[in-house]
């Protein structure tokens, strides 16, 4: 770990501020941050603790049609709330299966969002070739060791996956995120937080320099009961997906109304299916109508290698994930 200025900001204002610094860092769990400055990947030259922001920033309430959750909740006390259990269970589930008991009680939502890809070529800087790390280098993956990395929303210069679980559920129920920076607040849709690959793997997000999360909202749905978040991985305990799927369902009798449908694991970023959703409005439920769902959502896949397997994963994800929420009461 190399050598950094430590800063505890008193207020969203001062931690703004110190974070104008280049290759500045926030700080709240610290479960993804100071794994990458142990392992020689982020080199923050200033380390900016938020964690005194808690107290305005780390709420769970449902606010008539919206859940608000402050970005410094840890992720534990969010999957606990009884609220979030019985009206958002994708939240709750997708928080419940996303870590080690430990670790979900010190990381932050803010932070978990923001976590980078577990490539191994990105973690391990004995790697010289990856785009992500460092820019034109090249990518080591795309002939590497690839079984665990994206089929969806991949370029010619990245095929790292999004590693996380809460911002597939966020992304597939339509949420929201409040950041604030110098020159002010300003909230962008979920799906618009996470940038894809393209040319520039390196830059991960649309957040400005020195930007904040502060919050997010989701919006309540007749979808959000009929919710869950099913994981695919290889062993059933403090493991990343291989694929998964955050299904949202509003039912008329046997018919979907509306279908919110994120995927995991499989993507460059959290990953909203449109394609899947569309597939199903109108449509009766049944165990064809999932599989033309889950067809229509990996049409664009690109795999090969070691992904070979992936795309046939997914879709049997989805469909299994389809046919449990049909089978929810709610």
């Amino acid at each position: 770990m190399r050598p950094f200025h430590y800063e505890r900001a008193a207020g969203r204002a001062q931690a703004v501020h110190a974070a104008a610094a280049t290759a500045a860092q926030y700080l709240a769990g610290g479960t993804t941050l100071i794994d990458l400055m142990k392992l020689d990947v982020m080199r923050p030259t200033v380390v900016v603790d938020i964690n005194a922001l808690a107290a305005e920033h780390g709420e769970i309430r449902l606010d008539g049609d919206h859940l608000r959750l402050g970005a410094l909740a840890r992720m534990s006390d969010v999957a606990d709330h009884p609220a979030v259990r019985s009206d958002f269970p994708v939240i709750a589930q997708s928080l419940d299966l996303a870590a080690s008991p430990q670790i979900r009680n010190m990381a932050s939502l803010g932070g978990n969002v923001l976590q980078r890809t577990r490539c191994e070529y990105f973690r391990d800087p004995s790697w010289s070739a990856c785009n992500k790390r460092d820019p034109g280098s090249g990518c080591a993956a795309m002939e590497g060791v690839n079984r665990k990395l994206a089929i969806l929303g991949v370029s010619d210069k990245c095929i790292a996956n999004y590693p996380g679980d809460f911002a597939v559920a966020l992304a597939a129920l339509g949420a929201t995120v409040d950041v604030e920076g110098a020159n002010g607040g300003r909230v962008l849709a979920f799906e618009d937080l996470h940038r894809l690959p393209g040319d520039t793997p390196h830059i991960e997000t649309n957040l400005k320099p020195g930007e904040l999360i502060t919050g997010f909202s989701v919006p309540a749905g007749p979808w959000t009961r009929r919710s869950l978040y099913l994981k695919v991985r290889d062993r059933q305990s403090y493991e990343f997906a291989l694929a998964s799927a955050a299904v949202a369902l509003d039912l008329d009798g046997g018919a979907v109304r509306e279908a919110r449908i994120g995927l995991g694991g499989v993507a460059a970023k959290p990953w909203r299916s449109a394609e899947a959703e569309a597939a199903l409005r109108g449509k009766p439920l049944t165990e064809a109508t999932a599989r033309a769902a889950a067809e229509a959502a990996f049409a664009r896949a690109a795999a090969s290698g070691e992904l070979a397997f992936k795309p046939e994963l997914g879709r049997r994800t989805l469909v299994r994930a389809l046919l449990q929420a049909r089978a929810m009461e709610a």
